[in-house]
């Protein structure tokens, strides 16, 4: 599936201002999610301050793909611009397990910054299918501490704010 991600103008976040333009892929081989991000955005919304795993990407420029696991629950992948990620996985938003240092380190991931007028940024990751994955989620793309803050999603979210850990708004990517 390749697709471009878009805002939902109904967010409070998302009126009146310059958004990023977002494109995904994602495929699954042999139950891996194998996934390449494009992203365009303005240059005062470029934020990267995370540097290690485990941090709070989503206060970063930002992509994010969270994916249902075999076990009913979901698992969340945030990545910024530096290929840093935060995962995590549970049934809602609050009770949630991050992944180990090991696990982390079986999610491949590179990223590539360009700055200009605009920054360009991708980010290639291939989750395996060890953590448990399937091929029902949804895609985003944020910055929290952007200026302004954004928030995108692939799939509509109807809630009237931004909240990407809702479930029940996922739909099988193929």
């Amino acid at each position: 599936m390749k697709a471009n991600l878009a805002a939902n103008t109904d967010w409070p976040q998302n009126q009146n201002i310059e958004l990023p333009k977002v494109s995904v892929e994602i495929k699954f081989e042999n139950g891996d999610a194998i996934i390449h991000f494009d992203v365009n955005e303005p240059k005062q919304c470029y934020i990267a301050n995370v540097k290690e795993d485990g941090g709070p990407c989503y206060e970063d420029s930002c992509v994010e793909i969270f994916l249902k696991t075999a076990d009913g629950e979901y698992r969340n992948f945030e990545f910024n611009s530096l290929g840093k990620c935060l995962s995590a996985k549970g049934p809602d938003r609050y009770k949630r397990t991050t992944l180990t240092a090991e696990e982390y380190a079986t999610v491949e991931r590179t990223a590539k910054v360009e700055l200009g007028e605009k920054v360009h940024w991708t980010l290639d990751a291939k989750i395996p299918a060890s953590l448990g994955i399937t091929n029902i989620g949804n895609a985003y793309k944020c910055g929290d501490k952007a200026t302004p803050p954004h928030y995108m999603s692939l799939f509509k979210v109807d809630t009237p704010k931004a909240d990407f850990h809702r479930p029940e708004f996922f739909k099988e990517i193929k």
